[in-house]
């Protein structure tokens, strides 16, 4: 089993998002290498981040994407306070 990958969809522009860095930071530090967490910039142009986008339907940033062996577990349109991400996350971790 792998471990759970959260994938971050931000824009530089964007205020929300500006929010969410912080949070996301948090979380990795209380977190650590047992979650792998990836910043997606969807403000700039690149046939990656087209395909990101595209998979994951996403039409508003800040947007999280929450994936365990390659499963989308959840997706979440929003700034998400720290709480809610452990809750979905650490029992992902532990199994």
């Amino acid at each position: 089993m792998g471990k759970p990958v959260l994938m971050d969809f931000f824009a530089e522009w964007c205020g929300p998002c500006h929010q969410q860095s912080p949070i996301i930071d948090e979380l990795k530090a209380k977190m650590g290498d047992r979650v792998d967490i990836r910043k997606i910039d969807v403000g700039i142009d690149s046939e990656q981040t087209r395909q990101y986008a595209a998979k994951y339907d996403i039409q508003f940033v800040p947007t999280l994407v929450i994936e365990k062996d390659g499963n989308l577990v959840r997706k979440l349109v929003g700034v998400q306070d720290l709480g809610t991400l452990e809750s979905i996350l650490k029992p992902l971790v532990e199994q």
